[in-house]
């Protein structure tokens, strides 16, 4: 018997399409999800509520919690000075 013929699947995921959930994010980044919870509670993040108890993030979420985390640990930037920064970057 062969193997059976497998399709593949174009999967498109827009940077905006929020897919990753908290604990992948956490994991990608290296931050622990209690952080993440307190930088969407400072307004900093906004992932997407499925069922208003689950998170989950977008590619573009991700890139700027990059960022957040690169001021935080290299640059030592408190959430308050992050808040200031990210707004001039608007």
């Amino acid at each position: 018997m062969g193997r059976a013929h497998m399709r593949r699947i174009a999967i498109r995921i827009s940077p905006q399409d929020p897919v990753y959930a908290i604990g992948i994010v956490s994991k990608l980044l290296d931050m622990p999800e209690w952080t993440l919870r307190a930088l969407e509670k400072g307004g900093l993040i906004r992932p997407k509520r499925m069922n208003k108890k689950n998170r989950f993030y977008s590619m573009k979420d991700i890139e700027r919690l990059e960022y957040i985390h690169y001021l935080m640990e290299e640059k030592g930037v408190n959430v308050s000075g992050i808040r200031i920064i990210l707004e001039m970057k608007r």
